[in-house]
């Protein structure tokens, strides 16, 4: 599927996809092969319930797969909007704008001397470069907003995950406004990711977007547009709306 998407299951029921947005070991992975979805009226089967068919080309051997399925779910995450234009019959003025930006993780290089998380003030486009603890007790600072450009050709070409060591400059300033005592020297980089955001620099915060039937009109799919960060710890709520927004088109 187009660009690290999730496979598609081949059950004919509920078909999902998905995609990972952060890595800790630099530059992404493409697929290699494209999706393209069509609608159908009714299905080959018995039944006469509408349907979609899910074509994935195989961009090395040009061999073609045809999936079947009732209901679709878009959860690509950063590829969401590439693949709702793959979508045929799809209203494009329905797909959002979509806007990247990459946060940096560093890491303490020693034990942390805190207990709880630390939040600072947000900045634009993400909440400040605040203080977590892993389970270990390891301390990471982050995420930074880091503005991909340019963002048309991030589906053609690799995402560099990598941090750089240079991005500590702004790190360290931004950290002791609540952490003082920093030692200069004392991070070290850690990981990054990829927020796919529906507003940019200078723009109001935007929410998640819940595409149903009733929004776009296409039987029985539902798109998951600029589901960020929160979108993990709010997974379970959003799989009981996208649950209702299927079960209503039904």
């Amino acid at each position: 599927v187009r660009s690290g998407l999730g496979a598609f299951s081949s059950s004919g029921t509920t078909t999902t996809t998905s995609s990972s947005s952060s890595s800790s070991s630099g530059r992404s992975n493409e697929a290699s092969s494209n999706t393209t979805i069509a609608n159908s009226g009714t299905s080959g089967s018995s039944s006469s319930r509408r349907h979609m068919i899910v074509s994935v080309v195989d961009m090395t051997t040009g061999d073609v797969t045809y999936v079947p399925t009732r209901w679709l779910i878009n959860a690509a995450g950063l590829h969401a909007t590439t693949l709702a234009e793959d979508i045929e019959g799809f209203p494009r003025p329905l797909i959002p704008q979509r806007y990247l930006a990459k946060g940096n993780y560093f890491s303490l290089s020693y034990k942390a001397p805190f207990s709880r998380l630390i939040y600072p003030m947000p900045q634009d486009g993400g909440l400040g470069i605040h203080l977590t603890l892993d389970l270990a007790g390891q301390a990471k600072f982050g995420p930074d907003v880091e503005w991909v450009y340019p963002e048309s050709n991030f589906a053609t070409i690799p995402m560099d995950y990598n941090v750089d060591p240079e991005r500590a400059r702004k790190f360290y300033p931004a950290i002791r406004t609540y952490y003082p005592d920093l030692p200069e020297g004392s991070l070290q980089p850690s990981y990054s990711g990829i927020r796919p955001k529906l507003s940019g620099p200078g723009q109001p915060a935007a929410d998640f977007v819940l595409q149903g039937t009733k929004e776009h009109g296409v039987h029985g799919l539902v798109n998951l547009f600029g589901i960020e960060s929160p979108g993990l710890t709010s997974s379970l709520a959003i799989a009981e709306a996208v649950l209702g927004m299927l079960q209503k088109s039904h």
